[in-house]
């Protein structure tokens, strides 16, 4: 597919706030909830680079040109490739930065259209490995979480009522980009927990240490086996009605005088011992 790979793309010059292209960026960020349009707001090149490289259709592309970085920000274009038929438009800094989400803004934004996935693609092969979020509402701590789960080679992560949305911005950056490629689904908890027992994968629930008697340490946990880990609410933890519904309580040991660890943090270490043990031989 023919790339912008030299300089002699033609690049549209927009100089006022009110242009419909800017306006359309500016709601897009503006978005916060998980019901937003199948078209997003992104920036910064590292982001904008694993969309192209994630297959997401790219709508249009906003290059902050300033009269001393014009060089800079030709030679940015031409490292991402951008697909020969985007539009791309070139904004002055104040233009940009009034469109944008971040205070600092890197000088590359694009409107990207959003993946779709299913609940059973995230359940799907003879060992699903799930993450199930209950009301996780930090971005950085879910975006963590998704960037943690595509590394360690989770299946999906199950997002439940309460959950931040995979598009927030900050989310969004946490995940590296890793969220244009996990399947982030939201359900409700019914629906959630029904199609986890129809596939027989046992539900087990993070606490901290010493919070339930019958908990159990991860590694003691058949995690080489399909299996969903259920994370709670930073703030709240798991109700009693999540503790119910899993087949065993895990906790991640911690010897030092830390209360517990935070969500992502924990999702982390917890798909790491779940990779672990899939990578060892049969128990």
């Amino acid at each position: 597919m023919p790339t912008v790979s030299d300089r002699s793309r033609l690049i549209s010059i927009v100089q006022s706030r009110q242009n419909a292209r800017v306006r359309e960026l500016r709601a897009a960020f503006a978005r916060t909830g998980r019901d937003v349009s199948e078209v997003i707001g992104i920036e910064g090149e590292h982001l904008l680079a694993e969309a192209i490289r994630s297959g997401l259709r790219i709508h249009s592309v906003f290059i902050r040109v300033d009269v001393d970085r014009r060089d800079a920000s030709l030679r940015m274009l031409e490292r991402l490739a951008i697909p020969a038929p985007v539009p791309i438009i070139s904004l002055n800094a104040a233009v940009f930065s009034s469109a944008v989400d971040t205070e600092s803004p890197q000088g590359v934004a694009a409107l990207v259209g959003t993946p779709r996935f299913s609940l059973a693609a995230a359940l799907a092969g003879p060992r699903p490995l799930l993450l199930v979020t209950a009301a996780l509402q930090d971005p950085g701590n879910f975006g963590t979480l998704i960037r943690s789960a595509e590394a360690f080679g989770a299946t999906g992560v199950l997002a439940l009522p309460g959950t931040v949305s995979v598009w927030n911005a900050k989310a969004l950056r946490a995940s590296a980009g890793s969220a244009f490629r996990v399947p982030v689904i939201y359900e409700k908890s019914w629906p959630a927990f029904a199609a986890l027992a129809e596939r027989h994968i046992p539900i087990y629930a993070t606490v901290p240490t010493g919070a339930a008697q019958d908990a159990i340490p991860c590694s003691s946990a058949d995690l080489a086996a399909p299996a969903a880990i259920l994370i709670g609410n930073e703030g709240s933890g798991l109700s009693a009605e999540f503790l119910d519904r899993a087949a065993a309580c895990i906790t991640i040991p911690t010897p030092g005088p830390t209360e517990s660890l935070n969500a992502g943090v924990a999702a982390s270490i917890l798909l790491y011992e779940a990779a672990r043990q899939r990578a060892s031989p049969p128990r």
